[in-house]
């Protein structure tokens, strides 16, 4: 059985889908903007795999001889992480996750407030940085856990360790989780467990996300069918809710998750690694940081050469995206955008493919187990 990676730059979106403005974010491209407020973007591995060929970007030419490249679109509603990723493995939401640009109703809070034995303080649409500095210093001298939420379908209750401890602080969400059900099953439910003290708040490494199950039968399930194994790096297996995901890997930050993606070219012999690099999007995204974001991709870049060095003849490598988050937005939430496809493979010819963002799934199901799955959507490009 033949071995593929499926890696997830998270935010890094190519432009405006043809629904964009009814999100508010009409004209939005992730990188060819970043590129422009950093006066160009230097990425030579990805710009030799064609990243330059999808569309202009500044700083990254169309490539001479790239890999198999183009763009992909969802097929279902919204712009969140769960979806982005669902959708990459054939799952299709029939309806958008619920949002509260208000804050959670009131008699929502109160079963919260029954279910997690916690008082909360702030319940408002919030920058997750903004909120520690808002309303940290009310949690520390009240205990009231900071409740709030974003233009995303989510839950984020953020503590101070000094307050609530991490598993205090994960009993809790595991609770709220079982809460937000019917109709306010929100896409994940977010522990933010911080440390520091006011005007230097600082969040740890602890985040677990708590995310619906997946709402139908996913190629993490035909893999899994097929006796492949598959390896979720960094939120993977949050975000599937476990839900056909074998083994889970530490990848809090990149530096981890990349070291254990290298880790695991080099030990694994077949099945799927399935990874997710969160700063782009939770780090320097959300906070339009443009010259963190650049360096994020260029610690990217060099891993993904290296990566490059570690495929075997049977391998396929796969960079993708979930949706943007253009810096250039007038908010700071994610963006409705098409995501980067570039694939690598023995024999691969440098062909574009625009299709779906389930041709992902599709194509790693061909690729390992060399069959498709005729009831779920997308197609194969290798």
């Amino acid at each position: 059985m033949r071995r593929a990676a499926v890696v997830v730059l998270d935010a890094c979106g190519v432009g405006e889908l043809p629904d964009a403005a009814s999100y508010g974010d009409a004209g939005s491209n992730t990188l060819a903007h970043l590129a422009e407020q950093v006066g160009g973007l230097r990425l030579p591995t990805l710009q030799a795999l064609g990243l330059g060929s999808i569309v202009p970007i500044e700083g990254v030419a169309p490539a001479v001889g790239p890999a198999v490249y183009g763009r992909l679109r969802p097929l279902g509603p919204g712009k969140e992480s769960t979806t982005g990723h669902w959708e990459l493995m054939g799952v299709v939401p029939a309806q958008p996750l619920p949002t509260y640009p208000g804050g959670f109703p009131p008699d929502v809070v109160r079963a919260l407030e029954d279910a997690t034995g916690l008082r909360f303080c702030c319940n408002l649409p919030y920058s997750g940085t903004e909120v520690l500095e808002d309303y940290g210093p009310h949690h520390l001298e009240t205990g009231e856990a900071i409740l709030y939420t974003s233009a995303d379908s989510v839950l984020q209750i953020a503590t101070h360790v000094d307050r609530v401890s991490e598993p205090e602080l994960y009993a809790a969400c595991e609770a709220a989780r079982r809460v937000m059900s019917g109709e306010n099953a929100v896409g994940r439910v977010i522990a933010r467990p911080f440390e520091g003290s006011p005007g230097a708040f600082r969040r740890r490494e602890g985040r677990r996300d708590y995310a619906l199950p997946p709402p139908g039968r996913s190629y993490l399930d035909e893999l899994s069918d097929a006796g492949a194994e598959v390896h979720g790096v960094g939120k993977i297996h949050d975000l599937f809710a476990g839900v056909g995901v074998d083994v889970k890997h530490a990848g809090a930050t990149n530096p981890v998750g990349i070291a254990e993606t290298t880790r695991l070219l080099r030990e694994l012999d077949s099945g799927l690694i399935f990874v997710n690099l969160v700063e782009t999007d939770q780090v320097y995204g959300h906070r339009h940081d443009v010259e963190g974001f650049a360096r994020a991709l260029i610690e990217i870049d060099t891993a993904v050469a290296e990566w490059l060095t570690l495929l075997r003849d049977d391998d396929l490598l796969i960079l993708t995206a979930d949706h943007g988050v253009d810096p250039t937005a007038p908010h700071t939430d994610h963006t409705r955008e098409y995501a980067p496809l570039l694939a690598k493979y023995a024999g691969c010819d440098g062909r574009r493919h625009d299709g779906l963002l389930a041709d992902v799934g599709a194509s790693v199901l061909s690729w390992i187990a060399g069959r498709t799955a005729p009831e779920l959507p997308g197609e194969p490009f290798v």
